[in-house]
């Protein structure tokens, strides 16, 4: 079976043998918005570089969402991941010989009738409960960190942050990046550290201000800038969840599924703040989900 995690810009394929082995891996910039109106050709050059033979093949991310090859519904809080293979949406495979799915998000509304959705991420949390991580809270930090609430393989609550968006939009454009200035800097981790410190003390559009006030006053020199803007954002969205009522699990232990890369900012947020967090690696949870979807789509 071949997997591919196709995200908005990025695109990871991955081979499978029958026991659920990744056998090679493949990854390009043939993302949802690069393939558009040429999907099943972006798949065939996605087989073509794997170099394997297949009939199966599942897909996740935005390739199923209105930006993708056809927009896959939403399933509910009430779908455990587990049963994510009962739900696998068919795609019209045209002159391809084989099997074609898409894996569907989530839409999962909070107490208020607010609704939250995910695309892909779904795939990652079903890894990481093949890895035996049923319950407890999970992040998937990256444009919109995702964090999710798990009990016996059952999602509970959801909530998306625009942090990492956020972060490139206020350092490229407007007063908080004219502070910042055009020069890129050298990491100031102590920066950062100030930044997650202040991330409780008000409401986030009056933090941001902040970190242009402090360098206009002369409390903090440009070059720190980003750093600190970085651990107001993080700090921020960690706070928020950390104040969320209704939790029906403690937050102060947590799981990060990304790379080490992407952990180390959260990390450093979680142990300023007397968290834990604890990583699972982003590949070897989507080929755990890949090895569980491999072994129940031929049962459903």
């Amino acid at each position: 079976m071949v997997g591919v995690d196709w995200g908005t810009t990025h695109r990871r394929a991955y081979a499978l043998n029958d026991q659920g082995q990744c056998l090679r891996t493949h990854a390009d910039g043939e993302g949802a918005l690069a393939s558009k109106g040429r999907f099943e050709q972006a798949l065939v050059q996605a087989l073509q570089a794997l170099d394997v033979d297949t009939t199966q093949v599942v897909m996740s991310g935005m390739v199923g969402s209105a930006l993708g090859w056809v927009q896959v519904p939403y399933v509910d809080e009430s779908v455990l991941l587990t049963d994510l293979a009962k739900h696998l949406y068919p795609v019209p495979a045209g002159r391809l010989d084989l099997q074609a799915v898409i894996v569907p998000g989530y839409c999962v509304r909070d107490s208020h009738g607010q609704p939250d959705v995910m695309r892909g991420e779904e795939t990652q949390l079903l890894g990481a409960v093949t890895l035996g991580h049923h319950s407890g809270w999970f992040v998937l930090p990256g444009t919109h960190s995702k964090w999710v609430e798990l009990r016996a393989g059952r999602i509970q609550q959801l909530r998306t942050y625009m942090t990492g968006e956020l972060f490139d939009l206020l350092s490229k454009q407007g007063t908080i990046a004219a502070a910042i200035g055009a020069e890129e800097a050298s990491w100031d981790q102590a920066a950062f550290a100030d930044g997650v410190q202040a991330s409780a003390q008000g409401s986030l559009s009056h933090l941001l201000f902040g970190c242009r006030a402090r360098v206009v006053c002369g409390d903090m020199v440009s070059s720190s800038a980003r750093a600190y803007l970085s651990g107001l954002l993080i700090g921020h969205e960690m706070h928020d969840v950390l104040g969320r009522p209704g939790a029906t699990s403690s937050v102060q232990d947590f799981y990060l599924i990304g790379s080490p890369a992407l952990a180390t900012l959260y990390r450093a947020s979680a142990e300023q703040l007397g968290l834990h967090c604890h990583l699972i690696d982003a590949e070897q949870a989507f080929i755990g989900a890949l090895s569980h979807l491999q072994t129940h789509w031929k049962n459903t």
